[in-house]
């Protein structure tokens, strides 16, 4: 179960990684008014639709021990991320991060701001404001696009390996390993990709239950 548990480990730092960075960009996006806006937010949320493998590949022209970036980050802070498994972490978080981006814009765009001039009005400063009436009111949607993206960097497969390879006991997540295993026409390999199918699957399910008890339905509102 080894694949499982780094699977667990990567998504899990993939989707910190993913809220980190994406709270702050779904703000602007839901608030800011600038130049270029709407190309911007195609950007972000291009790998959702780009394929697996294509992605992979930027990611190694970006991150790769040969290109500038990736060359800079060993020489100078001794990071290698290709074939290794915070690659998967980056392959990971950038192929879920759209699962979070859109949710999270969506609830910050859903937020009054009329709630948000009042508590001004009242002396809060805008850490205050954010924090006390914008983030408890979005807060279904952050975390709906939280656990979609968990999910999605769970099974990530196509970016995974191409960028961090398939190790066995070093990058090897449990898609990786169920791929391996039907490989090898065996019963011990066949019950391999078996169980881990299973407890993938069931994760899967218990997130997409949380996602819709997370989200706001109407029986909530009233």
């Amino acid at each position: 179960m080894t694949p499982l548990w780094l699977s667990l480990r990567v998504a899990t730092l993939a989707t910190a990684a993913i809220v980190a960075l994406g709270v702050p960009i779904a703000l602007v996006l839901a608030r800011g008014r600038f130049f270029g806006k709407g190309l911007v937010a195609g950007f972000l949320v291009l790998p959702l639709v780009m394929p697996p493998t294509v992605l992979g590949y930027y990611l190694l022209q970006l991150l790769g021990r040969r290109v500038w970036l990736g060359a800079w980050l060993e020489r100078t802070w001794g990071v290698t991320i290709v074939f290794h498994w915070s690659g998967a972490v980056i392959a990971s978080a950038v192929a879920a991060f759209p699962l979070f981006l859109l949710p999270a814009r969506g609830a910050f765009e859903g937020v009054d701001p009329a709630l948000e001039d009042a508590a001004r009005l009242l002396g809060r400063r805008e850490l205050s404001v954010f924090t006390s009436v914008t983030l408890p009111l979005a807060w279904r949607g952050l975390a709906a696009g939280a656990v979609l993206a968990f999910a999605r960097a769970l099974g990530d497969f196509g970016a995974t390996l191409m960028v961090a390879g398939d190790i066995p006991g070093l990058t090897q997540t449990a898609s990786l390993a169920i791929y391996d295993a039907v490989q090898i026409p065996d019963a011990a390999h066949a019950a391999r990709a078996a169980r881990l199918t299973l407890c993938v699957s069931a994760i899967s399910i218990a997130s997409l239950v949380l996602v819709q008890w997370t989200l706001p339905s109407p029986e909530r509102r009233r």
